[in-house]
């Protein structure tokens, strides 16, 4: 379960970099419900939070990195940006955005894990992260597709200090790993990572990459929304058993997303 109680290791903020923001904000408006508002409409610049029920849930901004693809970044909290980045660095991965101040909010910086998996730090200042988690219509969920399950365990777990556990995928599909952060309890699992073949990772030209799972009250009828909305569905909607009914899509310019209507919890 995901809790706005940020601690080392926990996902705290995700946003999206689109081509068209206009576009993204009215394509998640209308399949999880999210109002956007831009961060200045005074100055020339593309971006600003979406939320649900007035709470800040998302970042959505312009895709000015040329030749990158529009995708969700996950941030997990970290009390030290510098020592982290060290660790990713001794780690065998790259730093995209070396650590800088974002005014009194926090400190941040951007890398890729061996493989080319991409993700994100936030060390709080003001600004511990988003507002609501674990509802309908915000964050429950990440997940890693990668082509090497033991070294994504290696690196994140060397670099986050993740614990990790192994479960068998339904009709013996594999395995899945379960993200525990640091020392907080099973219940705190965060997210998961799988090992796929290279066809699976296609989307983002073979890389590990990382995706948000957003809770919705009705799987199916979030799915009607985002093949309404120029979306795609890749899988689903599928029941999965003891987690609920889930769906992968795209949006409008491809960025990967789950939706899932969690299972209630067990008697």
């Amino acid at each position: 379960m995901i809790s706005t109680d940020f601690t080392h290791g926990t996902p705290c903020w995700l946003d999206l970099g689109a081509p068209d923001v206009g576009a993204a904000a009215r394509f998640y408006g209308a399949v999880l419900g999210w109002d956007y508002a831009p961060m200045d409409e005074s100055e020339d610049m593309e971006g600003g939070m979406f939320r649900k029920d007035g709470k800040i849930v998302a970042g959505l901004g312009k895709l000015t990195e040329e030749g990158a693809r529009s995708a969700w970044m996950i941030y997990y909290t970290v009390t030290d940006a510098d020592a982290t980045t060290a660790a990713v660095e001794s780690a065998g991965g790259t730093v995209r955005v070396p650590p800088r101040d974002l005014d009194e909010w926090g400190r941040m910086a951007q890398y890729s894990d061996p493989l080319g998996g991409q993700f994100a730090v936030w060390q709080p200042g003001t600004d511990t992260g988003v507002e609501l988690v674990d509802e309908p219509g915000s964050l429950n969920w990440t997940e890693l597709y990668t082509s090497d399950a033991a070294a994504a365990r290696e690196f994140y777990g060397g670099v986050l200090g993740w614990r990790f556990s192994d479960m068998a995928m339904p009709g013996g599909e594999g395995t899945y790993t379960l993200i525990t952060p640091g020392d907080l309890p099973e219940e705190r699992m965060q997210g998961g990572l799988m090992e796929v073949s290279e066809d699976d990772l296609a989307l983002a030209g073979g890389r590990p990459y990382w995706h948000p799972v957003f809770a919705v009250d009705d799987c199916d009828a979030a799915v009607e929304a985002v093949a309404a909305n120029g979306g795609t569905v890749r899988m689903g909607p599928v029941d999965a058993e003891g987690v609920g009914r889930l769906a992968v899509c795209l949006d409008p310019s491809n960025a990967d997303f789950v939706v899932l209507a969690p299972a209630p919890p067990a008697a």
